[in-house]
């Protein structure tokens, strides 16, 4: 019966795998083989990481902690998504105290809080973890900016520094690339005081963004309520 499912399965794409045989534990290895795929090809897939997690629970003795670890560390470059904690909850406990995953979940608590001089802090301590991951820190460092750009308009650069952890000549070349590419702006501090970062202006920076919901709500919507209300 397994040999049969195996060449039924030649041809198929994970996707449709996971879509015809998504309780079927002789897709684990298929799966596992796309979860290394998606590290070294830098591309994502939370549908099949999520049915590998709930395969695994059913074969708990066939589980990769190498292979759970990376789909942890993808989730976590996902963010803002909440991909970490629904990979998160298909681990069972037991296995999230193994040390590799407990400095996970402090590395996750410490992006969801914004506190990203720990962050960096003890992702250095633990290179061997999240550098098996190619684009670890760029993901991260987007994230970064995705938080800084909801609460400011202008971030000091000593703010956004700690945010990206870069600093000195890397951190001007990537400023001049942000400048060039997604309107950002350098702009002098009061009274000569360092720099800030002028950021796109959005909904959530700017209150001025936000449409006014009489312009956001088409007439007729408007129009038909009225009768309701009446």
């Amino acid at each position: 019966m397994g040999r049969e499912i195996e060449e039924e399965q030649v041809g198929y794409t994970v996707e449709q795998l996971v879509g015809l045989n998504r309780y079927n534990p002789d897709i684990l290895p298929d799966l596992e083989n796309h979860v290394n795929d998606q590290v070294s090809s830098q591309i994502y897939s939370l549908d099949a990481n999520l049915c590998l997690l709930r395969l695994y629970q059913f074969e708990p003795e066939k589980m990769s902690s190498q292979i759970v670890a990376r789909i942890l560390i993808k989730a976590l470059m996902a963010m803002p998504a909440p991909d970490f904690s629904l990979c998160l909850f298909l681990i069972p406990e037991r296995v999230q105290m193994e040390e590799q995953f407990k400095t996970l979940i402090v590395l996750s608590h410490y992006l969801e809080t914004g506190r990203f001089h720990q962050f960096w802090d003890e992702a250095a301590k633990n290179r061997h973890i999240v550098e098996a991951v190619p684009g670890f820190e760029q993901a991260i460092q987007s994230y970064a900016i995705h938080v800084l750009s909801l609460t400011y308009q202008k971030v000091p650069r000593t703010v956004l520094a700690e945010a990206i952890n870069r600093e000195g000549l890397s951190l001007d070349k990537f400023l001049e690339h942000q400048v060039a590419t997604s309107g950002w702006a350098i702009e002098k501090g009061s009274q000569g005081r360092g720099q800030l970062i002028a950021l796109p202006r959005n909904e959530f920076n700017d209150p001025n963004s936000k449409k006014n919901i009489a312009d956001s709500v088409p007439l007729e919507h408007i129009t038909r309520i009225f009768p309701i209300l009446s």
